[in-house]
């Protein structure tokens, strides 16, 4: 085994276990395992760099056979099942699909002149693509329509709070493979990307509901790379709509050069750019973290930062 690889591997799991201490404890401790786990890490280490992270390897390994008890039943089932597990690791990515970010998406949102045709670079099963559909509280401050979707956040600063959501008259999404909310896989799959934790059953309620509306009024879904497919979706944006290209937690799946040239297309186009996104994966908006991740978002605005956002939606600090 390259040794090389093998400690990349065990830090980057160390790195996650400490992450995760507080938001999904078990997953912090099956990462901690691993970390300490020849075996284990020689099998990740046979594996595309991409398909051994620690999120994507937790996530299949719960899709396969529930989460495992402990780092000893983790080892079994990666020594017995090491086959199927590969191939299901070569054929899952991360598509995390969290409605709760829309409630930082909202007051940006809301500074754009309307109606708006949303096009999400990255968009998973689409569910942030229905941010005039859900509602929310701000610091119990309640905007939007009654239903089954209640998103709560917390706030700090002037966070420019909308009296109601914006008009939505288009929902086109992009993604290298798109999640289907009337597939009975591909939602197994959505709820196995949700951590375990003391959030977890809301995070699940409130992606059941919001599975719900988007399979009520399904979205416009194109496969492919953003880059590529972003022309075809604009294409479809209605006349006297204002265009906005959002996305959330995407860019650091992109590698640098293919980041940089999205950035240098859609500051060239005439749309609206709204992303969520780690500190420095929009040029201008901090000092990236390692790997593109960190403590939390920055929600900027046509390259401008705005606030820092929770990973997970749940709280906005606007910036000054």
């Amino acid at each position: 085994m390259d040794d090389d690889a093998r400690d990349r591997i065990a830090e980057g799991y160390r790195a996650f276990s400490r992450e995760t201490a507080v938001e999904a404890p078990a997953y912090s401790a099956l990462a901690a395992a691993v970390a300490g786990d020849r075996e284990v890490l020689a099998f990740l280490a046979g594996l595309p760099a991409e398909r051994s992270t620690p999120p994507l390897v937790l996530a299949v390994l719960r899709f396969l056979g529930g989460i495992p008890a402990d780092g000893a039943e983790l080892r079994d089932r990666v020594l017995a099942d090491g086959h199927r597990l590969r191939q299901t690791l070569l054929t899952r990515t991360i598509q995390t699909n969290e409605p709760a970010r829309c409630a930082a998406l909202l007051p940006a949102l809301a500074m754009v002149e309307g109606p708006l045709a949303l096009v999400e670079v990255g968009t998973s099963a689409g569910l942030c693509l229905y941010p005039d559909r859900y509602g929310y509280e701000y610091d119990g401050r309640a905007v939007g329509p009654p239903g089954p979707v209640l998103i709560r956040c917390t706030t700090s600063g002037a966070v420019p709070v909308p009296a109601a959501p914006p008009e939505v008259v288009a929902r086109i999404g992009v993604d290298l493979d798109p999640l289907d909310v009337t597939d009975p896989g591909d939602v197994a799959w959505l709820r196995c990307l949700v951590w375990p934790g003391p959030v977890e059953v809301e995070r699940l309620q409130r992606l059941e509901a919001a599975a719900a509306v988007a399979a009520a009024d399904p979205p416009t879904l194109l496969t492919g790379d953003l880059l590529e497919q972003l022309p075809a979706a604009l294409a479809l944006v209605p006349d006297g709509a204002t265009p906005v290209v959002l996305h959330t937690a995407v860019l650091p799946y992109l590698d640098a050069d293919h980041r940089a040239a999205f950035v240098d297309r859609v500051r060239g186009l005439p749309v609206c750019w709204i992303a969520q996104e780690g500190a420095g994966m929009v040029p201008g908006t901090g000092e990236p973290y390692p790997g593109g991740w960190g403590p939390h978002l920055v929600l900027s605005l046509d390259g401008r930062p705005l606030a820092r956002t929770a990973p997970h939606g749940g709280r906005i600090d606007w910036l000054g």
